[in-house]
């Protein structure tokens, strides 16, 4: 596949959603040419296709503001309201999800970036692309207005976040503004993905354009990036792996490219290949094919069965490939082949590039692109290798009232449906679900930043609408509510989503880590709850989501009430709404989990 077909593979429609085009219309203001510096560019905006802006307003942006509504009629971009910056980003980063593309979100001076930058944190450990617009009061001091432009100054605002966006500009004139859209815009998309930053002076927003910028043909200042090998090592890749007795691929970041999906099987199936998959990111290979051995939290040759005899590993961009050749714990004398650019992005600032892995050969190369020239190089496999036997989910009903009764009772319900999980809560086992298409699972938020769930679902329910997919978000109590302001933009949109809450009531991660320490020190375990538990009182969230204008049901505290709720929040999700189902798990986590949680020393 060649660098133009896979971005074609990847494309997705960028024209606004009908149902939400058709809301908050402006009466047209006549104006058809730009006047202004923000005219320029939301002009600059809409000849990048960009669909959607989300924000939430602010003073230091009021320019731009009236620029997308009286200017371009609010539409391409259309505005998305949001009730915090937080949510404006996640919502993008979920967009990008789906796409593979940036859309833009507008934040409120230094402020609204500051609320912002989790969100950004998170785009950029999830390497999603998102453009990110923000503003200053009048960067000249004599046209401040007193107090407030002052508070809402910053000398050289982008050092908030340039340690985790790939590039950040405060262009000074209207031309300047435009060649930074798009240039922002293409480092954006261009991979290793990440979030990129724009800051515009209020002054240049609201002055008069004293002369036409001439037209531009945006595609010439946006040229495709060669991201794919050299046939030579691509030739060196593949004797390595034909000649291994047995081949181990990490399959990690990819796209949700259905063809990118189907070379890396048929890769796997040529060389018989064990694959392992990671919960961190979106689904990347099929988990019912006989030769997936699963997504295991910490794997080891004693806890996931495939594992011993490996001589070559090939990770395909895996996000912590140090961490697994240090608990998956293939021979050590295994040879590493690492497919990856991410390398071009890592900085002194941010950890995310995590440890130093062992490479024997680097492809510095996008493995969607890489995946294929290895098929064809290795062609079909002539080796007898042993199979592992099919993963198979368990139908035997858990014990108490957990999170596998969420998944239980959605298999039931749902059936061959398509599904497109946006969100799963860290508890998940990954033999819960399968996944036979890259878009039945989105991935985690990237950073670990909780909160993030709900604005990342409901930018992916955006992407999705018309896909005939339905969108399940399951995010924890603790991630639900930092980010439940996300539920007001999605029913305001018209954006149909399905939120099912496993509401363990604690931030239940922390007690194990509370347990972990009383053990360490000899003291009481009992007492890890203290200053975990959400309780006297425990919050009512399907209350929270009906105050937003979602469908709320629950709380449910039987398995037996559970089947009946979820059928009828699907219901309602079908025919247009957002649905909130609070689940009232137990706190805990499998013992499987629990395990290999302790083993990775968490």
């Amino acid at each position: 596949m060649t660098p133009s077909q896979l971005a074609t593979a990847r494309a997705k429609p960028t024209t606004a959603d009908p149902a939400v085009a058709g809301l908050e219309r402006p009466t047209p203001a006549g104006a058809n040419a730009p006047g202004f510096g923000s005219d320029v560019i939301a002009e600059a905006l809409r000849s990048l296709d960009i669909p959607y802006i989300a924000l939430t307003p602010g003073a230091s942006y009021r320019g731009l503001h009236d620029s997308i509504v009286n200017y371009l009629g609010n539409s391409t971009p259309q505005m998305l309201l949001c009730l915090h910056e937080e949510a404006a980003v996640a919502i993008a980063q979920g967009y990008a999800k789906v796409t593979g593309k940036a859309m833009a979100a507008a934040v409120h001076s230094n402020v609204g970036l500051l609320h912002a930058s989790m969100a950004m944190f998170n785009a950029w450990c999830d390497r999603m692309p998102v453009l990110v617009l923000g503003a200053t009061g009048p960067v000249d001091a004599v046209k401040r207005r007193p107090w407030i432009d002052w508070i809402h100054t910053a000398r050289d605002q982008g050092a908030l976040v340039r340690e985790y966006t790939k590039w950040d500009d405060q262009p000074a004139s209207p031309g300047a503004a435009r060649e930074a859209i798009l240039r922002g815009t293409w480092i954006a998309n261009t991979v290793p993905q990440g979030p990129v930053y724009i800051n515009f002076d209020a002054e240049l927003q609201e002055s008069k354009v004293a002369e036409q910028l001439p037209p531009i043909d945006v595609a010439r200042y946006m040229p495709q990036i060669s991201t794919a090998s050299p046939a030579e090592l691509v030739r060196q890749a593949a004797a390595m792996l034909k000649g291994a007795k047995q081949v181990l691929i990490l399959a990690g970041r990819a796209s949700r490219s259905e063809d990118a999906w189907n070379a890396r099987v048929a890769l796997a199936e040529a060389l018989n290949a064990r694959v392992v998959s990671d919960l961190k990111i979106g689904a990347s290979f099929p988990t019912d094919h006989p030769l997936y051995i699963g997504a295991p939290r910490a794997p080891t040759p004693d806890t996931v069965e495939g594992l011993k005899n490996v001589d070559v590993v090939l990770s395909l961009d895996w996000v912590d490939l140090a961490g697994a050749m240090r608990y998956a714990g293939p021979n050590p004398s295994a040879k590493v082949i690492q497919v990856s650019l991410d390398h071009r992005i890592h900085n002194g600032w941010s950890m995310d590039h995590q440890g130093l892995p062992p490479v024997d050969l680097l492809l510095s190369a996008d493995p969607d692109l890489v995946v294929p020239e290895l098929v064809k190089e290795i062609g079909k496999s002539g080796k007898p290798h042993a199979l592992p036997s099919a993963r198979k989910i368990s139908e035997k009903e858990p014990t108490g009232f957990t999170n596998e009764h969420i998944a239980r009772n959605l298999r039931k319900l749902l059936r061959d449906r398509p599904v497109t999980y946006t969100h799963l809560p860290l508890s998940w086992d990954d033999t819960w679900a399968t996944f036979r298409h890259p878009l039945d699972y989105l991935g985690a938020d990237g950073g670990g930043g909780v909160g993030g769930g709900p604005g990342i679902s409901v930018g992916a329910a955006l992407a999705l609408k018309g896909t005939g997919r339905l969108p399940i978000a399951i995010c924890g109590d603790g991630d639900f509510l930092m980010g439940v302001t996300a539920v007001w933009t999605a029913v305001h949109y018209k954006i149909p989503l399905l939120f099912v809450i496993a509401n363990n009531r604690s931030f239940y991660n922390d007690e194990l880590h509370q347990e972990r320490m009383a053990r360490m020190r000899n003291r009481p375990i009992e007492n890890k709850w203290i200053g975990q538990r959400m309780s006297e009182p425990e919050v009512d969230v399907a209350a929270m989501g009906r105050a937003q204008g979602a469908v709320g049901f629950g709380p449910i505290t039987k398995p037996a009430d559970l089947a009946p709720a979820l059928e009828k929040a699907i219901a309602a999700v079908d025919a247009g709404q957002v649905a909130v189902v609070d689940v009232r798990v137990e706190p805990g986590y499998t013992a499987v989990m629990t395990q290999a949680m302790t083993r990775a020393g968490n």
